[in-house]
């Protein structure tokens, strides 16, 4: 059956307003060329589609078997229509991630590859402490943020996606580095170099060292990781940092990593956004990508076989 959806719309506005004068004026037609529409439809299935009463038209059987297929072919152009717009927003969407400052060592790497996947989908990216992060989040601000243990309190669900090990660093020519196995207690007397107070690496390594019933001693405070390796490096203290920080540092050598019991501090890394969030498709598909490839696209190799046996905080 040769009828076109043309057809099929004049058909549709023919019935809902039984007048072929009202149907083109509602489709902006001439009345001649709706009547030649019907007849060409007519003369392709071989059955009359009006009847005549007076002014109106009235579908005859035929008419209302064609319209029931009609809409049905609506509903699923509209649902085609629907779904082109998605794929659209997952090419040309937007995204706005907020990450700890920590987190900056290895996200990009997750940007990146979810960029190739993703060319044309614009990424706005946010580096922040941890204070900055839940202030984002609490005023949406932003669509989602990297994290390490989101707090309780915030209307925000956290979803885990790699482990995040903290682990004890050392100039090289800390007497420490030549030790085997370095008892915990014994590191009550050494500075360290830390974080702020409301840091979430801060406040793991104090909760930790008072699990052991011990007090971390804090020398000097640092707003950023670099700067705490850069302070350990010129021998001013240990510091407690993510082993995703310092992969440049162990290559070249300015770094050591203290072989302390019971460490690494296991945490981990989180998508962090707010209760019953809605995103877009951009959103949604960066969510999703993270959650299945960070494994493969982080390294963290050193302390691999370590961190089975590493105590979480």
């Amino acid at each position: 059956m040769n009828v076109t959806l043309k057809q099929l719309k004049i058909l549709e506005a023919i019935i809902s307003r039984r007048s072929y004068t009202e149907a083109a004026k509602a489709l902006f037609m001439s009345q001649p060329a709706i009547s030649m529409q019907i007849k060409q439809m007519e003369q392709h299935i071989g059955l009359p589609l009006f009847e005549r009463e007076g002014k109106r038209v009235v579908a005859t059987q035929a008419a209302n078997e064609l319209l029931y297929y009609a809409q049905n072919i609506r509903q699923q152009l509209d649902e085609a229509a629907q779904v082109m717009e998605e794929l659209k927003g997952m090419q040309r969407g937007k995204l706005h991630l907020t990450m700890a400052s920590t987190a900056n060592y290895f996200a990009p790497q997750l940007i990146a590859a979810f960029h190739h996947e993703y060319p044309a989908a614009q990424v706005t990216l946010d580096v922040t402490n941890r204070t900055g992060l839940l202030d984002a989040l609490d005023n949406n601000i932003t669509d989602m943020a990297i994290m390490g243990q989101p707090p309780t309190g915030h209307n925000i669900t956290g979803i885990p996606f790699i482990d995040n090990p903290l682990v004890v660093v050392a100039a090289p020519s800390h007497p420490l580095t030549k030790r085997a196995h370095i008892p915990l207690a014994e590191l009550a007397d050494e500075p360290f170099i830390v974080r702020e107070s409301d840091s979430g690496t801060r406040i793991a390594a104090e909760r930790f060292f008072a699990k052991h019933d011990l007090q971390l001693r804090t020398g000097m405070e640092m707003n950023r990781s670099e700067a705490i390796k850069q302070a350990v490096m010129a021998e001013l203290g240990l510091g407690i940092v993510s082993l995703h920080t310092i992969d440049m540092e162990l290559a070249l050598k300015r770094l050591c990593i203290l072989k302390v019991e019971d460490f690494p501090i296991m945490r981990q890394w989180h998508i962090v956004h707010r209760n019953g969030e809605r995103f877009a498709a951009i959103p949604e598909a960066f969510k999703n990508f993270v959650l299945a490839n960070a494994m493969q696209l982080i390294n963290i190799s050193p302390l691999k076989k370590k961190s089975k046996k590493a105590e979480k905080l």
